[in-house]
């Protein structure tokens, strides 16, 4: 299992796990979290738009461009920003802490 923490708007932290090859925005969402992933992952949206602790932001594989083109129309992106749906956990991110905006 795959360890992750995610930050709620609160300011909480949620602990949640998941499997090796899973979509961060499919643990997401079975921790609760409110992510839509409206595009079930077609790039065709950023409802799944989250915020990677700057300390695990470089464990991440980059954003492919159209990710880079969707992240581009979110009003509060930051530069670890990126769409839950486009990364796939591995045990390099295992421990990674992830903000909800």
């Amino acid at each position: 299992m795959i360890r992750l923490r995610f930050v709620t708007r609160d300011g909480d932290v949620i602990a949640a796990a998941g499997c090796e090859g899973d979509r961060l925005l499919d643990a997401a969402q079975a921790a609760g979290q409110p992510l839509e992933g409206s595009c079930n992952g077609q790039l065709a949206c950023a409802t799944c738009h989250v915020v990677v602790d700057a300390a695990d932001f470089d464990r991440v594989p980059p954003a492919g461009g159209d990710e880079e083109d969707m992240l581009d129309l979110v009003p509060d992106a930051t530069r670890t920003s990126r769409l839950s749906c486009q990364i796939r956990l591995t045990e390099v991110l295992d421990g990674m802490t992830v903000r909800i905006p």
